[in-house]
């Protein structure tokens, strides 16, 4: 079975009170992390999720497999100041680093609702590193998806080099629901064919 470790890194940044997705960005990100949390550890009750703040780069939870945990802290995120996408990753990283099982594969996946000020040579360079100790990251780009695109595609072409295709990059455009734009995105499909392919 396809056993992983996940690391949600999500957006608490001042961009989050914008209600271009409804309700607001915060509360879509809300909606669509439950459902990531949930299908992770649907897929395989082993499987460990925990939860990162990009804005103050704060781990709330620590990896588990109780997605209720992860859900109520979640809710208590408030957006304050501004990302730093460099240090949250690093720091998602160290937390997988750090996981119990350690036949779990590694997997970053990454909420983007603001400009992320990075430079992109850095990303490029973080990037090699996640390659080199395989971690896959998935990335949900929104809401400033024209800003972010050109770095954001190339951190994920690094990662994935010309073999790979375990890390994704999805961009959604404004709209009612970000969850439902998710369910039919590799972010989720890859959960459900991981699960299918062991069931067979």
């Amino acid at each position: 079975m396809v056993l992983e470790s996940t690391m949600v890194c999500v957006d608490n940044s001042e961009y989050m009170r914008n209600g271009d997705y409804i309700p607001t960005r915060l509360q879509a990100q809300q909606d669509a992390v439950n459902m990531i949390c949930h299908s992770k550890t649907r897929s395989n009750p082993e499987n460990n999720v925990g939860l990162l703040t990009l804005a103050d780069t704060e781990v709330l939870a620590t990896l588990t497999s109780d997605a209720g945990r992860i859900l109520s802290k979640l809710h208590q995120v408030q957006p304050r100041g501004n990302i730093n996408f460099l240090s949250g990753i690093r720091i998602a990283h160290l937390a997988l680093k750090h996981r119990q099982g350690k036949n779990h594969k590694m997997r970053i996946v990454v909420f983007i609702g603001s400009p992320i000020e990075s430079d992109e040579k850095e990303l490029v360079k973080l990037a090699k590193k996640l390659k080199k100790e395989k971690v896959n990251v998935d990335i949900i780009n929104f809401g400033e998806d024209v800003v972010n695109s050109d770095k954001l595609t190339s951190f994920v072409n690094t990662i994935n080099g010309k073999e790979g295709a375990g890390s994704h990059l999805v961009t959604v455009p404004p709209g009612p629901h970000l969850s439902e734009a998710l369910l039919t995105s590799p972010v989720i499909q890859e959960i459900g064919r991981a699960s299918c392919r062991e069931r067979v």
